[in-house]
This record gives C-alpha cells, structure tokens and sequence, in this order.
C-alpha cells in the first residue's frame, strides 16, 4: 500500500474490492486499514457504529448484548471507556 501503510491480507482484499465495485463505503476497523481507505478515497465504517445505526433503525433492541458477544466470541477488544462512550450513544447505562 502506498505510504507504507501494512496491512493485513483481508484488509487489502476488502479495499480493493470496495473501490473496485466504487462502494459507498467499507467496513474496517483498524486504524491503518481505515488510514488506507481514506487514502482510497472510501469512507469507513467500524463495528461500533455500524451497531449504532442498527439500534437506532430498530434492527437491534440493545448493543450490549452485541458487545458481550463480540468480546466473548470474537475476542473483540473494546476498553472501558470506549464501551460507556457506546452504550450512552445507544441509549443504554453503562
């Protein structure tokens, strides 16, 4: 990737793609991948909110549950601070 950016092979893949097809946007979480998307002119979308636009279209009762289930399942790492920060946006105490 131009800059020097390392990414991983997914990341590329997913990139690639999205500019290929010209999507709206992509779904990346990590700060390089979403650095290299920019850089492709893609807007990017994390886990995070895309569960924040599902809670509020009412596609999701409550992002908590979703939460526990991606650090559990997925070994999704999400801090403390991060977690209140969402579950306030989504309406829900921390």
């Amino acid at each position: 990737m131009a800059g020097g950016i390392t990414l991983d092979p997914g990341e590329r893949a997913a990139i690639a793609l999205a500019a290929e097809i010209r999507a709206d946007a992509v779904l990346i979480d990590e700060a390089m991948g979403r650095k290299a998307a920019a850089a492709a002119g893609l807007t990017t979308f994390g886990i995070l909110g895309v569960l924040l636009r599902a809670k509020q279209a009412r596609h999701l009762l409550s992002v908590g549950p979703v939460l526990d289930d991606l650090a559990n399942r997925a070994q999704f790492h999400l801090g403390a601070e991060v977690r209140r920060k969402v579950l306030h946006s989504a309406g829900e105490s921390a």
